[in-house]
């Protein structure tokens, strides 16, 4: 055909004139350009037909194919591997089928593959993790598997983009990310209280039930003890072990596990002082120098001088 020779070129630099975009539709810039098949037509679609690249056409539908498979409610991040695996085996060395494969891992708790295909899709293209569907599985990866400095920064990016997840997703990031931040230690209280607060406004059920003792606890570490009371008193009903028992719970506690028992001990103080007490003791005893290892023992002390909470 003549004049073939220069389509690649042509279709490359189209390619990177969109790419900065691209990550912010969830569709990858190799596939934005498909004019009929998807694109929006015009010169980009005449590249299309005119470079006849089946391969690229399947890819792209690979990479759909595996994106619808982790969308919803229920994934199907098994389906999605393989989709996302078999984009990447066609045409190797792009983003979007490591980034996928990554969110795909977390999904199925394979933690360390995700944040390895993560990662990899990251180095990539720079923008392959804006999408806050990846951006929450990186930062959930990097959570679970004890990296909160790195966890920490990507729920600060994520929560103000999150309004493009969906409302469980929306009110698990807001949870997860008060979580990272209040483990950090006191400066990362404000942060927390923020975040948690959030997720009380967005969550509902089991997720509520955590963010509400969750926030309670950011709280009552802040020197807000008044307002901690306050806020068990009206939000929280039940015992407070209870919530993370559940698997909704167990999802988003895992981003900072010690602080269940934490919120648990806290939760209890006004109703049953010796399982607060064997809850504070519990947690000291897992974590005897970490950063709230002196507020426990400070109510472990009021406990023994029966000074407990009071609704």
């Amino acid at each position: 055909m003549p004049g073939f020779p220069v389509l690649a070129p042509l279709f490359l630099l189209l390619a990177q004139a969109s790419s900065g975009s691209a990550w912010s539709t969830g569709r990858p810039a190799e596939c934005d350009l498909r004019g009929g098949y998807g694109g929006a037509g015009g010169k980009a679609g005449n590249v299309w037909e005119r470079a006849k690249a089946p391969e690229l056409r399947k890819y792209c539908d690979l990479v759909a194919s595996a994106a619808s498979k982790l969308a919803g409610t229920t994934s199907m991040a098994e389906q999605a591997l393989a989709a996302a695996d078999e984009a990447e085996h066609l045409l190797p060395g792009h983003a979007a089928p490591r980034v996928l494969a990554g969110r795909a891992f977390e999904a199925l708790g394979k933690l360390p593959e995700a944040v390895a295909a993560l990662s990899e899709g990251k180095s990539r293209e720079p923008g392959a993790l804006d999408d806050p569907r990846a951006m929450l599985a990186w930062a959930r990866a990097q959570a679970r598997t004890g990296h909160p400095d790195v966890a920490a920064e990507a729920y600060r990016a994520l929560l103000p983009r999150a309004a493009a997840l969906p409302a469980s997703d929306r009110s698990a990031a807001a949870i997860e990310a008060g979580l990272v931040a209040m483990a950090r230690g006191p400066s990362g209280l404000d942060e927390a209280a923020a975040a948690l607060r959030e997720g009380v406004r967005e969550a509902q059920d089991e997720p509520r039930a955590v963010a509400v003792l969750a926030l309670a606890l950011a709280l009552d570490r802040r020197g807000d003890a008044e307002e901690s009371r306050a806020l068990l008193a009206e939000r929280a009903h039940g015992d407070p072990r209870a919530p993370r028992a559940t698997p909704a719970a167990k999802e988003l506690l895992a981003v900072a596990p010690p602080e269940a028992q934490a919120m648990a001990a806290l939760g209890l103080e006004s109703t049953d002082v010796a399982g607060a007490r064997d809850g504070w003791n519990v947690y000291v005893a897992a974590a005897p120098q970490g950063p709230w290892a002196a507020s426990a023992k400070a109510h472990l002390a009021a406990l023994g001088a029966g000074k407990g909470r009071h609704r």
